[in-house]
């Protein structure tokens, strides 16, 4: 697997995994890299250091620092959407029908859905994402 820093046309950072180069050259051009931030298919790599293999025990992945670097991703992607979309409530599926039959004008929105309203939703071919649930600070 190669690991990639990735930045979408807003310069949007994240990263990517992908089975070889070749792999991530044919996800691009199909337009299945998505930036998570913003949504956009157009997506480059980034400059990167080369990840060289060792024996120190500064090389092993610190769980601690991942699970907070997940969060204060968890926490932007959140915070971006809230800032940027309406929030329509328990209206969501309804709502998210109704722009995507274009019987509403198009807008970003969020809100509640049930599993069955969304299931409903992915299976008509409207583009639906769980908002990432921000786990509460825990004090140490």
């Amino acid at each position: 697997m190669i690991r990639y820093a990735l930045l979408c046309k807003k310069d949007h950072e994240f990263d990517g995994w992908f089975r070889s180069s070749s792999a991530f050259d044919e996800q691009v051009k199909a337009g299945e890299v998505t930036c998570p931030v913003c949504g956009s298919a157009d997506v480059r790599k980034g400059l990167m250091a080369p990840s060289v293999a060792g024996t120190k025990k500064s090389d092993s992945i610190d769980a601690t620092q991942v699970a907070q670097k997940m969060i204060a991703m968890m926490t932007t992607i959140r915070k971006h959407v809230e800032e940027n979309c309406d929030y329509v409530g328990d209206q969501f599926a309804e709502t998210a029908r109704r722009i995507h039959y274009g019987e509403e004008e198009h807008r970003e929105i969020y809100g509640e859905a049930t599993l069955d309203e969304a299931r409903e939703l992915i299976e008509e071919g409207v583009e639906v994402a769980p908002l990432p649930v921000v786990p509460p600070r825990q004090a140490n």
